[in-house]
């Protein structure tokens, strides 16, 4: 793909929106599903695990319906990115961030009524988590072909492993610092956002606003000149 990944580009910045988005349905999941993540698989494959030990509080399938429909997400995003190669950024970013608000958007109606505390109906619960799966999967695959650093948008490790490693302490030359840092910030941000909306009012409102940000700010990002130009 050819993106331009200069100070002009207005990818970083909606990339930082979307890690705000990654911080409120991390908060969606892990306060009101139940503590699954559908962001980011880590912690699946980890409490999976927890899981087939037979540990307490932990069951096989909200992380199986995770895990799969996370890569179905990402599976469809790779097809579709294939398919418009050579076609203009804007119109790849506009159906991807279609695709993920509208999932998004299908799992806040699902959560109307739904009983965080009691986590009932259960067949609610695991249609968010496979929706949502499936909106980040598809996320994960679009920001993978989009070929930003530092900007994942869902997993910090490597983030806060850079900021360390590559620091003036370390002897490096701390680049892209700022992006990092920021990239830390836009998530913690948005999982207190997140937080605060779930427990106080359960899932409909985060959810309904991370598919509103994902679409406004790519809506945004699509009227810069630098979007005109082919992936």
């Amino acid at each position: 793909m050819i993106i331009d990944k200069s100070a002009a580009s207005p990818l970083p910045w909606l990339l930082l929106l979307l890690s705000v988005t990654t911080g409120l349905v991390d908060a969606i999941s892990v306060l009101g599903l139940g503590k699954v993540f559908t962001a980011n698989m880590t912690g699946n494959v980890v409490f999976l695990g927890f899981a087939a030990s037979g540990a307490p509080g932990f069951k096989v399938a909200p992380y199986v319906f995770a895990i799969v429909s996370f890569m179905v997400g990402a599976l469809v995003a790779g097809q579709i990115g294939k398919r418009r190669a050579g076609s203009p950024l804007r119109r790849w970013l506009i159906i991807a961030a279609s695709i993920e608000a509208v999932l998004l958007w299908i799992a806040a109606a699902v959560a109307v009524g739904l009983d965080v505390a009691r986590q009932t109906p259960g067949s609610s619960v695991d249609l968010i988590i496979i929706l949502t799966g499936a909106a980040m999967g598809f996320r994960n695959a679009t920001i993978r072909q989009l070929k930003v650093p530092d900007l994942t948008t869902t997993v910090l490790t490597l983030t806060i492993t850079g900021l360390a490693a590559d620091s003036s302490l370390a002897g490096g030359a701390n680049p892209n610092w700022a992006r990092r840092i920021g990239s830390v910030a836009a998530i913690f941000l948005g999982a207190a956002i997140g937080a605060y909306l779930v427990t106080h009012g359960g899932l409909v409102a985060p959810l309904i606003l991370a598919g509103g940000l994902i679409f406004a700010g790519t809506l945004a990002c699509t009227l810069h000149p630098a979007a005109a130009k082919p992936l």
